[in-house]
């Protein structure tokens, strides 16, 4: 989002809803400040899980849609999961890693931005990863009557509500951020803007976002994550009634799997959010933002895609693909 796209919404709330931006406001953010060996450790493994999640990401992305056996909902679904995993962490990791290299204020239009950004694909995940969740169920219950239940149109409907349900998070978390004003000084103990760690620096009431943040963060987690736990369950259940003991061990393995990655989106989100934030330690808070915007971007891939055999298949085809173009031509 630009900063064309913050004053079309800034005009979209309305001149008695918010703050008129000061552009002199900056923002410091404290990063993972310390020792100077240390910062070059963490720049160096910032950066190969970040390149390891362009490439795991991406690569599935551009898989899916060259693959024609991987076109049917299950894949679709991945494919955007990819995108939106490479999209957040992009939000992310590159401010990241200039500050570890050298730390640069960062402008309010800048700051409000990420915010607004990050809220849109974060809460974009969990909608999708329910709705991943009960496109399994749809598969292993009613077989005969997937491809009718899940056509293209309804899979596309519950993408487009996914990403709907993320932008109207991130317009309430971001109309709520606008009405503060910040005095100074403006020190975000944090390597990215994020409402819990700016709300503590604003000199106004920040009693109604606490609420909308906490109630918003609740209804999220709890909605998303008994659809994804009854999901899996109902799964199970079907697995276990009607399958041989090699498929039922498939089946649990694949299951554990995906519920531990939800467990750790989950459990961090719900620490940083659903805490007072009074609660918090600042270097607890750090590390909780440090598993949902930078491991499990780069974990997903290997969790969701490249366990699953067609994914592997399509993926050994398109190596050997590469390999056989290379060898008949002598650029590669």
């Amino acid at each position: 989002m630009s900063s064309l796209g913050l004053g079309l919404l800034l005009k979209s709330l309305g001149p008695q809803a918010v703050m008129t931006p000061d552009p002199t406001v900056e923002f410091s953010l404290m990063g993972f400040a310390g020792n100077p060996e240390l910062q070059l450790a963490l720049f160096t493994a910032f950066l190969v899980v970040y390149l390891m999640t362009l490439l795991g990401n991406l690569g599935i992305i551009i898989l899916i849609r060259t693959s024609p056996q991987l076109h049917s909902p299950m894949y679709y679904f991945l494919g955007n999961l990819a995108l939106v995993d490479l999209l957040y962490s992009t939000v992310v990791t590159p401010k990241l890693l200039s500050d570890l290299v050298r730390q640069k204020p960062l402008s309010y239009v800048g700051c409000v931005t990420q915010v607004f950004v990050f809220s849109i694909f974060l809460v974009t995940e969990c909608f999708l990863l329910a709705t991943m969740a009960y496109d399994r169920y749809m598969a292993v219950s009613h077989p005969l009557h997937y491809s009718v239940l899940m056509s293209p149109r309804v899979r596309t409907q519950l993408v487009v509500g996914s990403y709907t349900a993320g932008g109207l998070n991130a317009l309430v978390h971001t109309a709520g951020l606008l009405r503060l004003s910040f005095c100074g000084p403006n020190v975000v103990n944090h390597f990215y803007c994020e409402i819990p760690p700016l709300l503590p620096l604003s000199c106004s009431e920040t009693q109604p976002n606490e609420v909308v943040m906490v109630s918003c963060a609740a209804f999220i987690i709890t909605t998303t994550g008994l659809a994804i736990l009854t999901s899996y369950a109902f799964i199970l259940l079907t697995v276990w009634s009607t399958r041989s003991g090699e498929g039922r061990h498939k089946a649990c393995s694949t299951c554990t799997s995906h519920l531990m990655a939800v467990a750790l989106l989950y459990s961090s989100a719900a620490f940083l959010y659903l805490h007072p934030l009074s609660s918090h330690a600042e270097e607890e808070r750090k590390t909780a933002s440090v598993f949902y915007t930078v491991v499990i971007p780069m974990l997903n891939p290997f969790i969701y895609s490249l366990r699953n055999v067609k994914v592997r298949i399509a993926l050994r085809r398109a190596v050997r693909n590469i390999a056989r173009i290379c060898t008949s031509n002598t650029f590669c």
